[in-house]
């Protein structure tokens, strides 16, 4: 494969077991805890853990704590400090992700940034909606439960310095110099461009920073490189929308890079503006988390052309976890017999789609319906789109229709895509006529062939007919 990626400590001769001491922590029963167990009895063992892996995902755990903490509120001084104070915490942090991702870990994988911090996050969360204005000493204290009349750092749900940051921010949007009163420079830009200004507020409104940035310095660069790549004026607007934070990223030291090495990955450089008009977000992950993506592909036994291509129609399979989504949709399509490098190939998006509440009622509809698991795969196989279509929109009512035809229902496995015409556009129309002419088609001729080639092969069964 073009590329390789670089791993901290992936040798497992050199891992050693340091783990133990962040796990063996008394913890009172205000204090969360979540341990992976393991063996008969149940206790964890991990022994995959080497000294530098250990050190550097404390480090990211205060990066995720620090940046948690400044979107509550409190202001980088106070973040530090509180980050000094908690040594236990931090433990307490690597021991979840640990516990979380046991079986990672004793694979030899390890986390990206982007993962040790959707690991860590959600369990800030829960702690900030239960403490509230106390959390700050629920960190500094840990193991130990706070005292509730102890004066602590506000830091309270409402996040009322963090509102105030986003208000002074939004308004910065609409505020005029008082010599002319001109709107600032690269809001003037933007909307030059084909944003309005509520377009711009919203977009400030969740990304704050976007307020502060420089017209000649950030916006501009990053907005005339993409249209020396053949973006469309037209384009950039919802590229803005979908990834401000682009803005903030150097042309030279992150943008131009990142593309080269896609571009190495097989992404085709031609289809760029298609490409960062589908997923703006792309060029700006990491080599690691890309890496970790591409690395399941070729797991799949997927070509580096095929995935090329995959990367260039539908980048957003870099966005989706290896181990939460594409592992495990990849084994559900598996238990149907159907090939999921092809499936992959032909339709990625599949791989987004929650098993639970996408995957599950379309495969339990039909085998409701009389079909084995070995029909519902060939399917899938032969048509990829199949299970990204809604049941109540697409597939229900369009069985009822196709009840009515007299097809049995072998057909819909032999032409599954025909879930993918237009009921009203094209298949009522299409069996109206049929019906009118008094001859049968195959049910993939009826709908597949077109206007010209349909009414000829009517025709031709027609004169076959009177003939007979």
């Amino acid at each position: 494969m073009r590329g390789s990626r670089g791993r901290r400590g992936n040798s497992g001769n050199e891992l050693v077991g340091v783990f133990a001491f962040v796990t063996q922590l008394s913890f009172p029963a205000k204090v969360f805890i979540c341990q992976a167990k393991s063996g008969i009895d149940g206790s964890l063992n991990l022994k995959v853990v080497s000294p530098t892996l250990l050190v550097a995902e404390k480090e990211e755990a205060k990066a995720v704590l620090a940046l948690f903490l400044k979107k509550q509120g409190l202001s980088n001084a106070v973040a530090a400090r509180t980050i000094n104070k908690s040594d236990l915490f931090i433990d307490h942090l690597v021991s979840k992700l640990h516990s979380k991702h046991r079986s990672w870990y004793l694979a030899g994988r390890e986390l990206t940034t982007l993962e040790i911090r959707d690991a860590l996050i959600p369990y800030l969360e829960s702690l900030f909606e239960e403490h509230g204005d106390i959390l700050v000493d629920v960190v500094e204290n840990y193991p130990n439960p706070p005292v509730k009349d102890k004066s602590a750092v506000p830091v309270s749900p409402s996040s009322p310095v963090l509102d105030s940051k986003k208000l002074k921010a939004v308004s910065l949007v609409s505020e005029t110099d008082q010599d002319g009163g001109n709107l600032r420079p690269h809001i003037v830009y933007l909307m030059e461009l084909g944003m309005d200004i509520d377009q711009i507020r919203s977009i400030t409104h969740r990304f704050p920073a976007f307020a502060y940035y420089s017209l000649e310095g950030k916006v501009k660069p990053v907005v005339e490189f993409f249209l020396e790549l053949g973006v469309p004026k037209e384009h950039i607007p919802s590229i803005l929308s979908k990834r401000p934070q682009l803005c903030g990223f150097s042309l030279s030291e992150n943008l131009k890079p990142t593309m080269k090495f896609l571009e190495s990955l097989g992404i085709d450089k031609k289809q760029w503006p298609k490409v960062i008009y589908r997923f703006p977000a792309l060029i700006t992950y990491s080599r690691q988390k890309v890496m970790e993506s591409i690395d399941f592909l070729l797991e799949l036994g997927l070509s580096e052309e095929n995935i090329g291509k995959i990367l260039t129609r539908c980048p957003h399979i870099v966005s989706y976890s290896v181990e939460d989504n594409l592992r495990p949709t990849a084994k559900y399509f598996r238990s149907l017999g159907a090939d999921v490098g092809i499936l992959l190939f032909r339709c990625p998006q599949n791989f987004g789609l929650s098993i639970e509440a996408n995957l599950k009622p379309i495969t339990a509809f039909f085998l409701e319906r009389g079909y084995t698991l070995e029909e519902i795969g060939t399917m899938i196989s032969r048509y990829g789109a199949l299970y990204t279509f809604s049941l109540t929109e697409n597939l229900i009512p369009k069985w009822d229709f196709f009840l009515t035809t007299g097809y049995p229902n072998s057909e819909l496995v032999k032409f599954p895509q025909y879930f993918g015409y237009s009921l009203e556009k094209r298949i009522k129309p299409r069996f109206a006529i049929m019906k009118k002419s008094g001859v049968r088609l195959l049910l993939n001729q009826v709908l597949s062939l077109s206007s010209n080639n349909f009414d000829k092969a009517l025709k031709k069964k027609m004169k076959k007919m009177q003939d007979g």
